[in-house]
């Protein structure tokens, strides 16, 4: 993240008085814009805010800070503007990567009204289950799904995700229902990636919890494991936009009900160290309202 960007989140923290409010404003998480501000101070070697539980306030030094900023982040604004208007239309390629189910149930459905609202738009769709390295292999965007690692990535959230941990009615018949989380390593669980060591997240009455669970069946395409679960090889955790209709007609059942996993998000997640384009803010706005209402298939 560049300079100029670090400045208008302080100056965006400052006008809203807490870091919720800024993130909100900004679209961002509450926690990347904190640490965001913290590596700024350490950057310039002072204390900007101090904080406490209930109240955010600028230090002397802070509060010089933020008049300069305020007036460089405003002339930049400004000078954005100015050229914006002058090229206000979004135009010209745009490369973004998504998730393989996640681009077949719901991005298929939703391109064709994004074209006819920006007709100078090129998009470029890569469905790829594989964490892609966004610089490297030269997209503009991404769309992310769950927990975003710590990166130099800018995430949007646009929508909420939901995890349910469920398998078939057979299996249960067969196998006993898990009553508890730490229940799950004495049954057959279906991880989703390929990493040898996996835990599962759970809360009950806000407390969280791990749990490590295996199986005979891995995959990183959560259609495989939903299926898989239909046939009943074991529980798997999966969002309810890749399970939905397979719980709707009844081939899955959840588990765990008071053990929920918790709830994450689904990201438009783009460079940090250069300004989105027209097109790249587009597609993120339009991600926002069209996923308002977080996606979960019936079909």
């Amino acid at each position: 993240m560049n300079q100029l960007e670090d400045m208008r989140l302080f100056v965006q923290t400052v006008d809203s008085g807490s870091f919720t409010d800024a993130a909100d404003k900004l679209g961002l998480s509450k926690q990347f814009v904190s640490k965001r501000l913290i590596a700024l101070e350490a950057r310039l070697g002072v204390q900007l805010l101090v904080r406490t539980t209930r109240s955010l306030r600028t230090t002397d030094v802070g509060q010089q800070y933020y008049e300069q900023a305020a007036r460089v982040v405003q002339e930049v604004d400004g000078i954005e503007h100015a050229i914006a208007r002058q090229n206000a239309t979004p135009r010209g390629r745009l490369r973004i990567s998504a998730p393989m189910t996640f681009g077949t149930l719901h991005l298929s459905p939703a391109i064709p009204r994004f074209l006819a609202a920006y007709p100078e738009v090129n998009l470029e769709l890569e469905l790829d289950d594989r964490t892609v390295d966004l610089v490297a292999e030269g997209f503009d965007a991404g769309v992310r799904i769950g927990v975003l690692p710590d990166s130099s990535l800018i995430g949007v959230r646009v929508s909420q995700m939901e995890l349910v941990t469920c398998c078939s009615p057979d299996y249960l018949a067969r196998n006993g229902t898990p009553t508890r989380p730490q229940d799950l390593p004495q049954h057959h669980c279906l991880p989703y990636g390929h990493r040898r060591h996996v835990e599962w997240s759970f809360a009950s009455q806000g407390n969280p919890s791990l749990v490590a669970i295996s199986g005979r069946l891995c995959a990183n395409n959560g259609e495989v494991l939903r299926d898989a679960a239909c046939a009943g090889l074991g529980i798997t955790q999966l969002p309810t936009f890749i399970v939905g209709a397979a719980l709707h007609d009844g081939r899955l059942v959840t588990v765990l009900d008071s053990y929920r996993p918790p709830i994450s998000g689904v990201y438009v997640i783009y460079p940090g160290h250069r300004q989105p384009s027209l097109a790249v803010r587009a597609f993120t706005e339009f991600m926002r309202s069209t996923f308002a209402t977080p996606p979960r298939t019936l079909r």
